[in-house]
C-alpha cells in the first residue's frame, strides 16, 4: 500500500472538473488508501457539491464519440470500446443525439463509457433522453461519480518515485524495476465498499477461483462451468478488506480468475444474490499485482483494476 499522500487541486481536477469538488478533496487529503479517497469523494460529490459544481464537472467532458486531439488520455481510454465499435452511421447518429440531448438538458450526455460499445452507449442515450430534467440531472451526476471513482483508481495506481503531483512527468518505476522481487501480499487482493452506506462492507464472504480447463477458456457462451478450481476463501473485515485468498508467490500463474462475493447474505433485500468478477492475467503480467475491488449497492455494482 502506498503511504498517505496529499492531493493538490490540480491532481483532483484531472479526475473531476468541479473546482469545488477538487478543493474539498485536496483539503480532505492525504488519504491512506484508495478506499479512503473513494469514500471521501462520494461524500463530497453528493453532499457538498451543488448543481453548479455538477455542471462544471460535466462541462469538462467531451461529447461521447468525440475524437478531437484535445480529448484527454483518460477520456480516450474510457471511450475506447465505444470508439472501436463505431461505424459511420453510428457516429452520425451519436452526433445527432448528443446535440438533441444538449439542447433539451443544457449539458453534455454523461455516461461511464468504460467497456461499453457504441451501440450500447447510443441506446442508453436514447433511453435517458426521455427523462425529466431533474431525473436526468441526478442520473448524470451518478455517472460522473462512477467516472470519478475510476479515475481516482488510476491516480492511486501509480507509485511515483517523485512527488505525487508529477504522475505524468518523470518515468515511474515499479517495485520490480527497482529490484524488489519478493511480495509482501498475495498477487490478487480485493476489498468491498458499500457505496449506498458510504462505508466499508464487512462480513462478506469472498471466494477466489482459477479456470483449470485447458481445453477451452471460459466465455459468455461456454456451457461447461465446472472448470473453476477454488484457490481460497475469506471474509471481509471492518475495513472491507478480505483476508488472504491465495498463497504469496513471486509469479502468479497466467490464466482466468474469478472472485465471487456473497452479497445476498450481506444484503438479503438486494437485487444480486451474489456477484462474480472474471478477469484474465496474461503471460507478461505474472509479476504484477492485481487488486480487484467491488463497489456495491443493493441495486448496482462496479469494479476496476487497482494496485
Amino acid at each position: 500500500m502506498a503511504p498517505a499522500r496529499p492531493l493538490s487541486v490540480e491532481d483532483v481536477l484531472r479526475v473531476n472538473g468541479s473546482r469545488r469538488f477538487a478543493a474539498a478533496m485536496a483539503t480532505a487529503s492525504p488519504f491512506a488508501s484508495l478506499a479512503d479517497a473513494l469514500l471521501a469523494a462520494r461524500r463530497i460529490w453528493l453532499d457538498e457539491v451543488d448543481v453548479n459544481g455538477w455542471l462544471e464537472a460535466f462541462a469538462a467532458h467531451p461529447a461521447i464519440g468525440t475524437t478531437s486531439p484535445s480529448v484527454s488520455k483518460w477520456s480516450k481510454e474510457e471511450q475506447s470500446a465505444a470508439l472501436s465499435t463505431t461505424t459511420d452511421s453510428t457516429a452520425q447518429e451519436l452526433e445527432e443525439w448528443n446535440a438533441r440531448y444538449r439542447e433539451k438538458f443544457g449539458f453534455v450526455f454523461m455516461i461511464c463509457a468504460s467497456g461499453r460499445t457504441a451501440p450500447e452507449v447510443l441506446a442508453e442515450l436514447k433511453r435517458r433522453y426521455a427523462n425529466r430534467p431533474i431525473v436526468e440531472l441526478e442520473a448524470a451526476a451518478q455517472e460522473e461519480l462512477k467516472i470519478t471513482e475510476l479515475r481516482l483508481a488510476k491516480l492511486f495506481s501509480s507509485e511515483p518515485t517523485v512527488s505525487f503531483t508529477t504522475i505524468e512527468g518523470p518515468t515511474i518505476q515499479s517495485d520490480k524495476a527497482a529490484g524488489s522481487s519478493n511480495r509482501t501480499r498475495p498477487p490478487i487482493t480485493t476489498h468491498v465498499l458499500d457505496v449506498a452506506r458510504g462505508s466499508p462492507a464487512s462480513g462478506i464472504e469472498v471466494h477466489l477461483e482459477m479456470w483449470k480447463d485447458v481445453s477451452a477458456p471460459p466465455s459468455f457462451s461456454n456451457k461447461y462451468l465446472n472448470g473453476w478450481a477454488t484457490l481460497g476463501s475469506s471474509v471481509t473485515n471492518k475495513d472491507g478488506r478480505s483476508g488472504q485468498v491465495m498463497d504469496i508467490v513471486d509469479n502468479v500463474a497466467p490464466g482466468f480468475y474469478r472472485i465471487s462475493f456473497n452479497t445476498g447474505k450481506y444484503a438479503p433485500a438486494g437485487f444480486f444474490p451474489y456477484v462474480s468478477i472474471i478477469f484474465e492475467i496474461k503471460e507478461n503480467q505474472t509479476a504484477e499485482h492485481f487488486h480487484v475491488p467491488l463497489l456495491y449497492s443493493p441495486f448496482s455494482f462496479t469494479t476496476y483494476r487497482g494496485s
